[in-house]
């Protein structure tokens, strides 16, 4: 199973459904960033991603953007198969 990363805060809604999907397809750990709790980190997401919203999601080193993005994505088709990458 692939390692899934997720920038989010507390209070985020999208960032509940992004981790209710992601285990629906079965991942068992997700890897919390908490921008609300670490500033720096927020910085950090926004020099990779280019973007100041939450979720902001990685599957291994592949930046599928928020919750809206990784549900287009999963209507595609294309989520199973990122998530099967070892």
């Amino acid at each position: 199973m692939a390692k899934v990363v997720m920038y989010c805060t507390e209070v985020c809604p999208y960032c509940v459904r992004a981790e209710q999907l992601l285990k629906r397809k079965g991942v068992e750990q997700i890897e919390k960033i908490r921008i609300d709790l670490q500033p720096e980190r927020g910085e950090e997401m926004i020099r990779r991603t280019g973007r100041r919203t939450v979720p902001q999601i990685y599957i291994n080193e592949t930046h599928v953007g928020g919750y809206d993005d990784m549900a287009a994505l999963d209507q595609e088709g294309g989520l199973a198969p990122l998530l099967a990458q070892p």
